[in-house]
């Protein structure tokens, strides 16, 4: 069950570095460079950090075979892909549903705290979509006032919530990812944010 949510997060990143990439009008090359640092940035960092090394990209070939091909797909598909934007949205959100729980589990592996933990996963979530959008040249989504690193920590403490109750884990895997996909859609659909630390007050 881990595998594949780590594969499936990867397909769902490869896709939305993919769709990034086609807005910047990239060449092919370019187009599987922003695809691959978003699917494996956030692991190799965190991976990095816990001493995982070599890192898991490097260990299974798996995750290459599979950022190629979702990124062939996602060119080849890409007039299905019409409205680009809501796609990049909800490809996004799905991966960083998926990271997150990735994230805590390799912390768990590791013997980390459990606040470490979380913060491996949204690490794990959030910097391949960091990297990715410094590459292209804009302010990454996790350093404005949406809510995305807050829904990847929100899920980060479900997921230990749950654990303490006698669940199986596929289910607090799948809760726990929910949570967070779940976070980041109503915030943007209700337009739902952080305070805005520098707006003027009026009067």
């Amino acid at each position: 069950m881990f595998y594949i949510v780590e594969i499936l997060g990867t397909v769902a990143f490869s896709i939305s570095g993919v769709l990034v990439a086609m807005k910047m009008r990239m060449d092919f090359f370019g187009i599987l460079i922003i695809a691959f640092v978003t699917s494996v940035g956030g692991g190799t960092l965190r991976d990095m950090l816990i001493g995982n090394t070599p890192v898991t990209w490097m260990t299974d070939m798996m995750y290459t075979y599979v950022i190629l091909v979702s990124s062939i797909m996602a060119i080849i598909f890409r007039s299905k892909l019409n409205y680009l934007r809501t796609s990049l949205f909800l490809f996004d959100t799905i991966g960083i549903g998926l990271y997150t729980i990735i994230g805590v589990e390799k912390g768990l592996n590791a013997n980390l705290h459990p606040i470490i933990c979380i913060a491996l996963g949204t690490i794990t979530a959030c910097f391949g979509g960091v990297i990715r959008d410094i590459l292209c040249n804009e302010i990454p989504v996790i350093f404005r006032k949406e809510i995305y690193a807050t829904a990847c920590i929100l899920g980060g403490i479900v997921y230990f919530v749950l654990s303490e109750f006698p669940i199986g884990n596929n289910w607090v895997f799948m809760i726990s990812g929910l949570v967070v996909i779940l976070t980041r859609l109503l915030a943007v659909i209700f337009k739902i944010a952080l305070p805005d630390l520098y707006s003027e007050k009026k009067g």
